[in-house]
């Protein structure tokens, strides 16, 4: 593991804190990088995301999806939790905290802003950081690739309509051609892009690929460290004078990621699916897609909404939570292999 890695949660931290601090004493700066974009998608926040996808969508065989058949039960189980759990779970989160029980110390204008971002955060299952949970918590590489995949060909047909959903429901007009545009740029191209740069190594040598490989390895979590900087820099106004709002806005966040991953982990152990496979598909579970859901948040409701603040605190949260995860998924291995062979021979057995 290298320095980056082992290191990530003081990286992530002092780029929070140097990007609001940039953000509040260099507000004009901050000001003609966010409108530096093109169809309300900014362009430097784009290359920043590309820089950091790309690197960890070389690492995907899509013939890895044949590759799903090994192990079934934790992709039934990631899927399950992604996509019929997740997005409606943050609905309801959303709409209980931010909606009813602190709606009175938010602006009300905002609300409905706020629960947009939220829902936004939860309706993509994580990409780019999912490589990096996995490699902490020792998670089946091939499962991760399979898993990450097949997430990413389901995203492009699911991510826009189920967004559209629930902020249908949620009363909220939806731009379909730009969030259409933001799927694109944000899964498609990237996904080409990569696609077709690791047919042209492979077409070289094995030697040669791995050599690319090790080379960008650092690139997607320095640009994941500059996007964070530029994230808060954007903010960096908001998160000093509305510290209660970051706080409320933090809530539904942290119940959602803890309660998708011990969701994902318990019905992994129930159907008797390896360690190695229930702790990445507990993290994949839980994480989210942020750096769409931030470009989706403005490109729909604009820089300065309570739609893209949610996100970006989206962000303070998850990376240093999802960290935890990880911790807590070590840490119960015993537990989890003890109940996990039991579930195993009880399967056996009906069968």
């Amino acid at each position: 593991m290298g320095i980056f890695e082992r290191y990530l949660t003081l990286w992530v931290a002092l780029c929070i804190v140097v990007g609001v601090a940039l953000g509040h004493v260099m507000p004009g700066f901050f000001g003609a990088v966010a409108a530096a974009e093109v169809a309300k998608v900014n362009l430097p926040v784009a290359i920043l995301i590309w820089l950091m996808i790309v690197p960890m969508l070389l690492k995907i065989d899509f013939g890895s999806l044949g590759q799903v058949r090994e192990h079934w039960r934790g992709v039934g189980v990631t899927l399950f939790i992604n996509w019929a759990v997740k997005p409606f779970s943050m609905a309801l989160l959303g709409s209980f905290f931010i909606g009813h029980l602190f709606a009175p110390l938010l602006p009300a204008g905002q609300i409905s802003s706020y629960i947009a971002g939220l829902i936004l955060l939860a309706a993509a299952p994580c990409t780019a950081m999912v490589f990096v949970w996995s490699n902490l918590c020792e998670g089946e590489p091939h499962y991760t690739l399979s898993q990450v995949a097949l997430n990413d060909l389901i995203m492009v047909f699911l991510f826009a309509p189920l967004v559209g959903l629930l902020l249908g429901v949620a009363s909220i007009s939806v731009p379909w051609g730009t969030l259409l545009l933001s799927v694109l740029l944000y899964i498609v191209v990237p996904v080409i892009v990569a696609q077709l740069w690791r047919k042209m190594l492979l077409r070289g040598s094995v030697a040669g690929f791995d050599r690319v490989m090790r080379a960008l390895q650092p690139l997607s979590l320095v640009a994941l460290l500059a996007t964070l900087v530029l994230l808060f820099g954007f903010q960096g106004e908001q998160i000093v004078r509305q510290p209660l709002v970051i706080a409320i806005l933090a809530v539904p966040i942290l119940v959602q990621v803890y309660l998708n991953a011990g969701l994902a982990y318990w019905l992994s152990r129930r159907f008797g699916v390896a360690w190695c496979v229930a702790a990445p598909a507990a993290l994949i579970g839980a994480s989210n897609f942020f750096e769409l859901a931030v470009a989706a948040a403005i490109s729909l409701f604009g820089l300065d909404s309570g739609a893209a603040l949610a996100t970006v605190v989206g962000v303070l949260v998850e990376v240093p939570v999802m960290l935890s995860v990880v911790r807590i998924v070590k840490a119960t291995r015993g537990w989890y292999e003890a109940g996990a062979s039991k579930s195993t021979t009880a399967l056996e057995v009906r069968q």
